[in-house]
């Protein structure tokens, strides 16, 4: 799964260009052009981080997907399965679920519900 700092730092640094994008308002409102340029250089730089964490973030993304897909066994969750997922999780040892709707599930370009596991399941 995707590092909780990076998500909380990407959310961070979007709250932190929000604030400065509202101060950098202000400042046009009053004409104060130093504060200007201390903003829109404080902007830059933020977006230059989100930027980097995104592109970190996306490679992360990637490593797991080869992961999984260097797994030697992979197939679609039937609705059963899914529905008592505690049970599989149990009876299969290292089994990875993915779903289509999460980040990985689209990185992978999944359609359904899948595991992955070392042994067949």
């Amino acid at each position: 799964m995707m590092s909780t700092n990076l998500k909380q730092e990407l959310h961070q640094l979007s709250n932190r260009i929000e604030a400065a994008k509202r101060k950098l308002q202000a400042a046009h409102e009053r004409g104060d052009q130093s504060m200007i340029d201390k903003f829109n250089e404080d902007i830059a730089a933020l977006e230059k981080r989100i930027g980097s964490n995104k592109k970190t973030q996306t490679r992360k993304l990637g490593h797991q997907s080869h992961n999984l897909n260097q797994m030697s066994f992979k197939r679609a969750l039937t609705k059963a399965e899914q529905a008592d997922m505690g049970k599989l999780k149990k009876s299969v040892r290292g089994l990875v679920v993915v779903h289509p709707m999460t980040k990985l599930g689209k990185e992978m370009g999944l359609k359904e519900v899948t595991g992955f596991a070392a042994k067949k399941f």
